[in-house]
């Protein structure tokens, strides 16, 4: 049985195990749920009761393992820049990116769990990473000169408003890189497919076994 949460990061230590993903084996550990905690097996209606959202943060999804794997592969993309790691989750992106050589990332959640998660991260793997929970959604670019954005398209308002900002921000001329499993609502047009890889999940999150995770650059034009 989970206890009400009074410290995010003690939660967060004492209901996840350390553990390495599926494409990327050990080379980034990560505090995630696993099916034997009680974290995983909770509802929604239990995890209200605790005061806590859907811990997203508690799993490193396909199109996050992607990005992170893509960028691990690719260094030049990062190295010596500026990252935007938006809508973190637990900081896998971010990670990947210090990991590369970036000079600085900024890994932004509205979820102030998920950022807490991000901090312990990225303290498991030995990188400073910067943190924020405003939402930038709309605003100008701080600074960026890339963003990485991982399974953000999985609800249809929240998804178009999202992407339309990017697109935004990529005709200012920042590169945007979205990693997405096939989720409902990326969009249709304005993309270019870099990458796939097949991403082993869990049939109790994912609905499938293996997920087929795209990297895609947001078109310019």
């Amino acid at each position: 049985m989970i206890e009400r949460i009074l410290d995010p990061k003690a939660f967060i230590k004492n209901n996840t195990r350390p553990s390495g993903t599926p494409l990327l084996g050990d080379r980034i550990q990560l505090y995630l749920a696993a099916e034997d905690l009680p974290l995983w097996q909770h509802g929604e209606e239990e995890l209200a009761k605790l005061g806590l959202d859907v811990p997203f943060w508690a799993f490193a999804w396909a199109g996050g393992q992607a990005l992170a794997q893509y960028i691990l592969d690719n260094p030049h993309l990062v190295e010596g820049k500026r990252v935007l790691d938006f809508a973190s989750g637990c900081g896998l992106q971010g990670i990947a990116a210090l990991q590369a050589g970036a000079k600085e990332v900024l890994s932004v959640d509205i979820d102030p769990f998920a950022i807490a998660a991000v901090e312990l991260n990225a303290e498991l793997n030995g990188v400073s990473i910067k943190t924020s929970t405003k939402n930038l959604v709309g605003g100008p670019n701080l600074g960026w000169d890339i963003i990485l954005a991982g399974d953000v398209c999985y609800e249809g308002p929240m998804a178009q408003q999202i992407t339309q900002w990017l697109k935004n921000l990529s005709r200012q001329g920042t590169v945007v890189l979205l990693g997405d499993p096939g989720r409902t609502y990326l969009p249709k047009s304005g993309l270019t497919r870099v990458i796939a890889y097949s991403v082993r999940t869990s049939s109790s999150l994912e609905d499938t076994d293996v997920r087929n995770a795209v990297v895609w650059e947001i078109e310019n034009d």
